[in-house]
């Protein structure tokens, strides 16, 4: 980061790591200062999710609870998070049909059940234990590496929907991820798809959702980085693959 002399990464950079504690503390905790920190934070999430997509304070509520929901659930009763998944999603779609918005009801809807499946991934970083923590540092090693990499050597575009983005930081970010894992001794075929391509696909995802909102950053509190979306977009759909591969 030093070497990039770019204040931007230097700032993203000390963010994270003055988070990695925090994470740390609740994963050592175990599943119920997990349950806690990933609540938390799918909260914040669905504020952010919640405002680029024009969602109501209703929308956002229930969405909260579903959320929420979904992590009390993977904590105290692994075995229901198929039907507390179903139940929020009853309840989303419950919100614009019941109160007889034609116009913006199917948007509604369609948001909110994105916002489920999403941000309700979270609940899977519950029973992951110590890879989850391991996942969570290797995908912000391989996304700070593949910014400064991508922004050093340029090349062509990874996608239309992410114009600063290319394939040098990528490949140079995968790399990272890799030996991240490695280091860690969590090095497998799962993990290593999970970082290299999740990870990729989740940011990419959260840029096309911004774009279709005309945002820069999912949010303006969290220094360097905008938002916490903005963070663990990544880690989302990294930890989607890695739970539907293992």
């Amino acid at each position: 980061m030093a070497a990039t002399r770019r204040r931007e990464l230097m700032v993203r950079w000390c963010v994270w790591a003055l988070g990695v504690p925090l994470v740390t503390a609740a994963f050592w905790l175990g599943p119920p200062g997990i349950a806690v920190l990933v609540a938390v934070v799918g909260v914040v999430a669905v504020a952010e999710f919640g405002g680029l997509l024009l969602l109501g304070p209703v929308d956002r509520a229930v969405l909260d609870a579903a959320i929420v929901g979904l992590v009390l659930t993977a904590w105290l009763a692994p075995g229901e998070v198929l039907r507390t998944a179903a139940a929020g999603a009853l309840a989303i779609a419950g919100v614009p049909l019941l109160s007889g918005d034609a116009e913006h009801g199917l948007r509604r809807l369609g948001a909110g059940l994105l916002g489920l499946v999403w941000l309700g991934t979270l609940a899977g970083l519950v029973s992951s234990g110590a890879l989850g923590l391991v996942l969570f540092v290797a995908v912000s090693i391989a996304d700070i590496v593949a910014y400064a990499t991508g922004r050093r050597i340029g090349g062509p575009r990874l996608s239309r929907l992410s114009p600063a983005k290319r394939w040098s930081g990528t490949l140079a970010g995968a790399a990272a991820g890799l030996l991240t894992l490695a280091v860690l001794s969590s090095l497998t075929w799962q993990t290593a798809v999970a970082v290299a391509v999740g990870g990729p696909l989740g940011d990419l995802l959260e840029s096309m959702i911004k774009r279709g909102a005309g945002a820069k950053d999912a949010g303006r509190w969290l220094p360097g980085s905008g938002g916490i979306l903005d963070r663990i977009d990544s880690l989302l759909v990294a930890l989607a693959v890695l739970l539907v591969l293992k």
